[in-house]
């Protein structure tokens, strides 16, 4: 087996202990697109379906982009809630090219994609209040963008302490995430408003 791909073994094998068969809560390290499926990301209850189209004019109306380049804005600006799936950005980008919306040259390996004079006028006229990402986390809600964040700061931790932590530092981490994790279950199997989260974090009654 190839070190790399033993290490990461090894890796996953850890956080399965510290998590359980599920493994972290947001995926393991590397892997993006976690949640209710293989390959996929979890938008969240109340977070609205991403349109992909709409997305990819308005940030190639920005600056020129590469595809993965696009996914990572994405997931950035919507905080982790939308992050499309290379199935559904690259195919739409292979569509808007057809259409001669868009074209792409190669850049540093890698296709660079532009809006063509036809693609800036289909960007001006989709152009809504709210920009496409806005609408993905409109519905989202404070609380589970914090949420998200606040994970995925945990899963971060957790590595660093598995790279670089003593057998003691990562049994007594073990003991916490284990404890975490029986708290957060606790937590749904609570009776409470689901409007409990939102607010406690703006203050509003």
């Amino acid at each position: 087996m190839h070190p790399f791909h033993r290490d990461k073994r090894e890796e996953l094998l850890h956080l399965r202990a510290a998590f359980g068969p599920w493994g972290p809560p947001f995926g393991p390290p590397g892997h993006h697109g976690h949640g209710p499926g293989p390959g996929r990301r979890g938008r969240g209850r109340g977070a609205r379906r991403g349109n992909v189209r709409a997305a990819i004019l308005a940030l190639l109306a920005e600056r020129p982009m590469h595809g993965y380049e696009m996914i990572q804005e994405l997931e950035a600006r919507t905080g982790g809630v939308w992050r499309p799936s290379p199935g559904s950005v690259y195919p739409t980008l292979q569509m808007l090219e057809d259409e001669g919306l868009i074209s792409s040259e190669e850049s540093e390996g890698r296709r660079r994609f532009t809006l063509t004079d036809a693609g800036r006028a289909e960007a001006e006229r989709q152009a809504a209040p709210q920009t496409p990402w806005e609408e993905v986390t409109e519905g989202a809600g404070l609380s589970r963008l914090r949420l998200r964040g606040t994970g995925a700061q945990v899963v971060e931790a957790t590595m660093q302490i598995f790279r670089s932590g003593t057998d003691a530092q990562q049994a007594k981490a073990i003991e916490v995430l284990n404890d975490t994790r029986r708290r957060l279950y606790a937590i749904l199997a609570e009776d409470g408003d689901e409007g409990d989260l939102d607010t406690a974090e703006t203050g509003e009654a």
